[in-house]
């Protein structure tokens, strides 16, 4: 008769933490790549051909007027190789994000200002656009 006794049903509470765990951690992940990096450009050029890089360890931002920022501070070209000498420059990556009022110019004197602090991983920010 040991078979037909009713058992008391339990809550098994170690997979309902696991579940919990896992969700606060995916949550937490999804938050994370919510945020947007520091930046203020919101008109960056189209290209049909962009791709997804890594996030950049520095970003540096040509704003109206052919200012240049860098981690939210405004800085010259002078400062920008200084800034990318005092880190290590050999895995330094940097991305160049413009608006489309930026000047060709611009652009190529900021590459100039990282090439000489001696970075060599240069990217250019650009919106992906429907082909």
């Amino acid at each position: 008769m040991r078979y037909f006794e009713t058992r008391k049903a339990r809550i098994e509470i170690i997979p309902m933490i696991d579940i919990m765990l896992f969700l606060l951690v995916f949550f937490a992940m999804m938050t994370l790549r919510m945020i947007p990096t520091t930046g203020q450009v919101s008109k960056l050029p189209t290209s049909t051909t962009a791709s997804v890089i890594p996030a950049p360890k520095l970003l540096l931002e040509i704003r109206a007027g052919g200012q240049f920022f860098a981690e939210g501070q405004q800085v010259v070209p002078e400062q920008i190789s200084a800034l990318v000498r005092s880190r290590d420059a050999a895995k330094l990556a940097v991305t160049i994000a413009g608006g489309e009022d930026a000047s060709l110019q611009q652009v190529m004197s900021v590459i100039d200002a990282v090439r000489i602090g001696g970075a060599t991983q240069i990217g250019l920010a650009a919106r992906q656009t429907a082909r």
